[in-house]
């Protein structure tokens, strides 16, 4: 029952998001220094910055996942 859940939850979120990206589909500009700048349609923008700010994350959290455990931390587990 509750993998029927997770499954109908992951196809409404698929829909919302396709929607979003089909509706917003039109271009856009983006404008860089020196008189350069980039056309692509607003949801491409999304979707780069979203992934821009995952990877970003992740690399802030490596640290804690590499970090060394104390011996202290490993006897209590």
């Amino acid at each position: 029952m509750l993998k029927l859940l997770v499954w109908l939850l992951r196809i409404v979120v698929f829909v919302g998001l396709f929607g979003l990206a089909i509706k917003n589909s039109g271009p856009m500009e983006l404008r860089f220094f020196l008189d350069q700048s980039w056309t692509a349609p607003v949801s491409v923008v999304i979707l780069t910055v979203f992934a821009i700010g995952v990877a970003v994350g992740l690399t802030a959290a490596l640290g804690a996942f590499l970090r060394p455990r104390r011996k202290s931390d490993r006897e209590t587990s």
